[in-house]
This record gives C-alpha cells, sequence and structure tokens, in this order.
C-alpha cells in the first residue's frame, strides 16, 4: 500500500462514518465514555470498523476520540494504544487497504483564559496521547471549537512525532468558530504549524459546509477534508437524531467532492451505509490539486489580517523607547497601563499591535509572554512580538493564540540563526530588514 501521503491530494480517499453513536446502538452505556469500549468490548469496536472498510472507507479512525489523562487517568495511553490495534486487527482482517487514524478531539475544558486550563497543561496532555498514537498511519485532529487548542494539539504533534496531519475545525453556519475564529484564521494557524490537509466535520451538514466551501477553498494551499454530520441535528422526545438518508448525504457530499475535496467521509449519524452509499456516489471524482495561496496572513484568536492589499496599521506605542510612563508602568508590573494603550490604538484603527516590552532593569523573558498574553485575553487584534531577544521571542510566540508577526529578523547570519527557527516553530510571518 502506497504511503498516506503520496495518495493525499492525489486521488479522493474516503474517511469512515460515525463512532460514537454506532457504539450506543452496540451496548454502550449511557453516560460510559466510548473509549472504554476498547478494553471492555474490543470485538465490538473491532466490528464496527470492519463495516466501514467493507462499506470501502480508505481512512479508519482508531476510537480514540476524546481520550486523555482528563478523563481515563493513567489508563489514558492504553486505551489510545488499544484502539489503534483494533483499527489495525479490523482493516488486516478485512482484506482491504486502509489507513489507520489516531482519532484526537478536544480534551473537554477550555484553555484560559476563557475557561480554567493553562496552555502548557493542555500541550502535555495532548503530547502523551500523540506518543502513545505512533503505529497510526496518521493524526486526525477533529472537532476542535477553540483555535487556541488547535494550537495545543498541533505544537504537542510537532514535538513528538513525524506522522502527517489532518485538521477539522467545526463551524456554526455564519463560519465561526466557538471561541470566535473564521475560517482563514483558523487556516492560518493549521496550516503554519503543519497540518498537511484542512477541512471541517461535526457541526454541519454537507449541504451547510458547502456554503463555506469558497472561504476555505481561498484560504487554503493543502488538500481539502470534510467530515459532515447526516444533516442537521433534530430532537425529537429529547433524543438527538440525525435524519438525512444514506442516499440524501451520498448526494449532497458528492458536491464537496466535486468542489475539491481530498478527504471525505462521515460524522454524527452516519453509518456504513452512508459510506458504501458515498463511494458510489463519487466514483471518478478527482480532488483539484491543492495550489499555495499566495497570500500572507497573520491572525488573532478571533480575526485576520492579510497582507499585500491595502495598507496594514501597526500601532507601535507598546514599546518603552522614548515613552517613560510605559517604562514606569512595565517596571511597577501594571498591565493595566500596557491594556489602556492597547485600547486607544485599536480604537483609533490600529490593524495590529506592537508588543515590545525590552528594557535594561526588565526581565524580558517573563514580562514579553506576559504582555501578549494579557493583551490576547482582552483585545481581538492580531500582534506583531517585537524583541532582540530570541528566548523572549519563542516564549511569546510559543503561547500566542493564532499566528504571530515577529519583528524582525536582518540578513546577519546571527540574526537568521536565532530568528527562523522560531518562527518556523511556532508558524509565525516574519518582517525582515534589509
Amino acid at each position: 500500500m502506497k504511503n498516506f501521503r503520496d495518495r493525499l491530494g492525489r486521488e479522493l480517499l474516503l474517511m469512515d462514518g460515525a463512532m460514537g453513536t454506532m457504539l450506543q446502538s452496540h451496548g454502550l452505556k449511557l453516560g460510559e465514555l466510548p473509549g472504554n469500549m476498547n478494553l471492555r468490548a474490543p470485538e465490538v469496536v473491532r466490528g464496527i470498523h470492519a463495516e466501514y472498510a467493507a462499506a470501502g472507507a480508505d481512512v479508519i479512525q482508531a476510537n480514540t476520540f476524546g481520550v486523555s489523562r482528563l478523563k481515563f487517568g493513567d489508563a489514558a495511553a492504553n486505551v489510545v494504544r488499544a484502539g489503534i490495534r483494533i483499527a489495525r486487527e479490523a482493516v488486516d482482517a478485512s482484506g482491504c487497504e486502509a489507513y489507520v487514524a489516531a482519532d484526537i478531539g478536544p480534551l473537554g475544558r477550555l484553555l484560559k483564559p476563557v475557561g480554567d486550563l493553562e496552555f502548557e497543561d493542555a500541550v502535555a496532555l495532548f503530547r502523551e496521547v500523540i506518543e502513545a498514537s505512533r503505529e497510526a498511519d496518521l493524526l486526525l485532529f477533529e472537532t476542535f471549537t477553540d483555535l487556541y487548542e488547535l494550537k495545543a494539539a498541533l505544537l504537542a504533534a510537532r514535538e513528538v512525532c513525524a506522522l502527517p496531519i489532518v485538521a477539522m475545525t467545526t463551524f456554526d453556519e455564519s463560519g465561526r468558530m466557538l471561541t470566535g475564529a473564521d475560517v482563514l484564521s483558523a487556516v492560518t494557524v493549521a496550516e503554519s504549524l503543519g497540518a498537511e490537509a484542512v477541512g471541517f466535520n461535526c457541526g454541519l451538514g454537507p449541504e451547510q459546509m458547502l456554503a463555506l466551501l469558497p472561504e476555505l477553498r481561498a484560504a487554503a494551499g493543502v488538500p481539502l477534508a470534510f467530515n459532515p454530520n447526516a444533516g442537521l441535528p433534530v430532537v425529537v422526545d429529547g433524543q438527538t437524531q440525525f435524519r438525512v438518508s444514506p442516499e440524501g448525504f451520498a448526494a449532497a457530499a458528492r458536491k464537496l467532492a466535486e468542489g475539491g475535496a481530498a478527504l471525505l467521509g462521515g460524522c454524527c449519524g452516519t453509518t456504513p451505509a452512508h459510506i458504501a452509499a458515498l463511494k458510489e456516489a463519487v466514483v471518478g471524482v478527482v480532488p483539484s490539486p491543492a495550489k499555495a495561496s499566495g497570500r500572507t496572513v497573520i491572525c488573532s484568536y478571533a480575526r485576520a489580517v492579510e497582507f499585500g492589499g491595502a495598507p496594514v496599521l501597526i500601532g507601535e506605542r507598546i514599546n518603552p523607547t522614548g515613552k517613560p510612563n510605559l517604562k514606569r508602568a512595565l517596571r511597577e508590573n501594571d498591565m493595566g497601563y500596557v491594556l489602556r494603550e492597547g485600547a486607544k490604538q485599536m480604537d483609533a484603527g490600529a490593524d495590529v499591535l506592537d508588543v515590545n516590552v525590552g528594557l535594561p532593569d526588565i526581565d524580558e523573558k517573563a514580562m514579553l509572554p506576559r504582555a501578549v498574553a494579557e493583551l490576547q485575553a482582552v483585545w481581538p487584534l492580531p500582534l506583531q512580538i517585537d524583541s532582540a531577544d530570541p528566548v523572549a521571542m519563542a516564549r511569546a510566540a510559543r503561547l500566542y493564540n493564532g499566528r504571530p508577526l515577529i519583528n524582525s529578523v536582518s540578513g546577519k547570519r546571527a540574526s537568521m540563526d536565532a530568528v527562523f527557527p522560531v518562527a518556523q516553530k511556532y508558524g509565525a510571518a516574519l518582517i525582515a530588514l534589509t
């Protein structure tokens, strides 16, 4: 079987469908975590995988969604390894050629400042799951509704393995994630942190995803992926139902394939019958080749700014050079003053805020990430990380919620050697000085 990367974007690969709703019909207890079935009833999980393989899925998603130490404690890694092993056994027994994906979803707790989970704690939790996923063929990040959490997951992946990464986020019909990101911001962050395919899953049916396709196609420079639900959910007698038939699902999802999808499957409410119908419906469809967008974009958690069109206004007031009041505020740890300077510039029309806290008597390695965290918790503008200290720069870029702009790098070898690795690791755009 060819390497997954060799086929991605060159042919239409079908992913499987829902696991949770399938498990519910095969003995998953009310309130029980689906991952428990990997240990309690592996034959049930293996059977569902086998049904999807027989239906024609090229990618089988292991029953690992939502598994982490937060929910499974010390057993988390064993649950993940068991899930991947069961999926592999099902594929091998089927006689079909299919890839096994480690299915990785949100942790179930929102990151600060919206929630109470520290960014580095989220990275560590994802790292444990990914380290246990090394026997998979690819990592599938899906159902992310918070751009910051997706960044934590992607960083963890880049730090512990080299498996292909597919990143799918969940949007509402207006084209926004739960915490405010639009399609361009989500794609910008995912691509800059190494995702080799990007797209949507859950939340919407194929028709609703089709409405967001042009925006996704314009933003992405990598292959596109879609796992829609079997239509929008309907609540009947307190039970959530998905009522789009396999034939109706396949007909609508074919439009996503014709629009350029390279990976296509199903999410909530879909079954092996939906995937079998989809396989029949997309015979002969070849994905549109992915093309680099040529766009230079930075973003915060909620706002993207593109360079190359209208002038981009960068507010430079958060820089202590020649500003005694800011110097005093930094020395006194007065972040309120820094936030007020940000507000003034935003109100005056700035598109981006420069953040520079460099003073001889300031611990810039601690102060710069703190200033970035405080500003991004309150104001939606993208930030420009401005420092001559590469360690301070790296710490700020790491916890930045979005894709930052780094100010700056010059053509001097020492500057390039210090700054380029930071920008590459954290997906930052760069101001390059002549």
